[in-house]
């Protein structure tokens, strides 16, 4: 099932379709709103007329990736650090992975080599790696064999992440859960 917030689906769309747009995505999922994180690819690959494509941003360059970022409505809170953000990750792609991010998880013999590669991204942590995998599992059908250990606790049924989202009722029972669990003084790991 397919990472979805609205019904029918939105500009989050494009990251069930476009690789690229997944990692983005990804990234830009800090300090503001999953959905609009989530919206970002959409509007980054509308402003550029064209389909997302890792070869094409690095090419692009960091100025004009960020010019982009900065249009109203902006990517992000922070859309210029954003944007260099995206750029590094895009040259990585291109430097690491012949443009190509799908080759990082494609044809992976194990959960602990995608989840090595995801954290070798730029601006990929440890909790957002693990978010990333565990989202390529539940929502992808890429559950490669060793993945639940590795992002344990977002492997379970809790709505902890974005993983556990494929409708607007998920994404409410996620909104509800972080709201108790922080009114708890809990993380969401815990």
């Amino acid at each position: 099932m397919p990472i979805r917030f609205s019904e029918p689906a939105g500009p989050e769309n494009l990251v069930n379709d476009n690789p690229l747009a997944l990692l983005i995505a990804m990234l830009l999922d800090q300090q503001i709103p999953i959905e609009w994180a989530f919206a970002g690819p959409a509007r980054l690959a509308e402003r550029l007329g064209c389909d997302l494509d890792a070869r094409h941003l690095a090419e692009l360059g960091e100025e004009a990736l960020v010019a982009l970022a900065v249009e109203k409505p902006a990517i992000h809170r922070y859309p210029a650090v954003m944007a260099k953000r995206i750029h590094q990750l895009c040259e990585f792609i291109v430097d690491s992975y012949d443009g190509d991010p799908r080759r990082i998880w494609h044809r992976a013999r194990s959960g602990q080599v995608v989840f090595d590669r995801l954290l070798e991204l730029p601006g990929f942590g440890d909790e957002k790696s693990k978010i990333t995998l565990a989202v390529l599992a539940k929502r992808f059908g890429r559950a490669v064999p060793g993945w639940q250990e590795l992002v344990a606790p977002f492997d379970d049924d809790q709505p902890r992440s974005v993983a556990d989202v494929g409708s607007s009722d998920d994404l409410e029972r996620l909104r509800k859960h972080r709201t108790e669990q922080k009114a708890a003084g809990k993380k969401k790991t815990d």
